[in-house]
């Protein structure tokens, strides 16, 4: 194997976190402020580019890796815990809202994944974290994604990121599965991947599933989320407080009841 052979366990349910056990010298690559614990002897060093060694040599190769990664929506640098101890250490690695974190041994994809930009988490030294170009104009304009998609490529094992519930679906040749755009994590790269539009006036404006979904079809893999950080921004937003620090309840009428039984208002 190329990547490092790294050990781990998942902790929790709503609010995961995955431990990663490493043996003398070996390395697991991880986002910016993922961190949750570490053993004494796991030192964090932050670097350019992924770790892999697959972003060429010299300062240039590796701005031009970590050039892709900013493209994706991740962050300039990654962070490297390598194990400099005698004995296993651990280092301990937390999701970023509610959800589900996903473990992908690459070696049973064909040594390939396609997720959506800010899914990954951590993955063992020696995967590659780049950019996957989508093939057809309508997913790269209307994919909710851009035209740029995140590959994790390798040997080895990545962990990326779910919000709330996980649904895996492995589709057979020929079998289509339509996904809402935002609750689409990841998929294999035998997966051909489309974006359709909804059809419909009434459904486009009055149907609230957006005017384009995800359109997959088999043979491949497909993960999906049943709340997506899009959506759940949303509701915060919707729920936060107006303009003057008062936040209607729901429906105008019941809303101004609720202000008129509390004295909000003035005659």
């Amino acid at each position: 194997m190329n990547a490092h052979e790294i050990d781990y366990k998942i902790y929790g349910h709503d609010m995961q976190f995955v431990e990663i056990e490493l043996d003398p010298q070996e390395t697991v690559m991880a986002e910016p402020g993922a961190m949750m614990m570490m053993n004494d002897a796991v030192e964090m060093n932050t670097i350019f580019g992924d770790g892999s060694g697959k972003e060429g040599s010299g300062l240039l190769g590796k701005l031009f890796s970590a050039g892709k990664r900013v493209l994706t929506g991740e962050n300039l640098f990654m962070t490297a815990f390598t194990n400099l101890g005698q004995g296993k250490q651990h280092v301990s690695f937390s999701a970023p809202y509610p959800g589900t974190i996903i473990p992908v041994d690459l070696t049973q994809f064909n040594g390939k994944i396609i997720c959506q930009k800010d899914s990954f988490l951590c993955a063992a030294k020696g995967v590659s974290i780049g950019i996957e170009m989508t093939k057809k104009i309508g997913a790269g304009f209307f994919g909710g994604e851009g035209f740029i998609l995140q590959k994790l490529e390798g040997d080895g094992m990545a962990f990326i990121h779910a919000g709330g519930t996980l649904y895996k679906r492995d589709l057979a040749p020929g079998e289509v599965l339509k996904v809402d755009t935002g609750s689409l994590v990841a998929f294999t790269r035998d997966v051909d991947y489309d974006i359709q539009y909804v059809g419909g006036i009434k459904n486009t404006i009055f149907g609230g599933e957006g005017v384009f979904y995800a359109r997959m079809q088999g043979p491949g893999t497909v993960w999906i989320q049943s709340l997506p950080l899009s959506r759940l921004a949303n509701r915060i937003i919707a729920s936060a407080p107006k303009s003057g620090g008062k936040q209607r309840g729901e429906g105008s009428i019941l809303g101004g009841l609720g202000d008129l039984l509390d004295g909000d208002n003035n005659f």
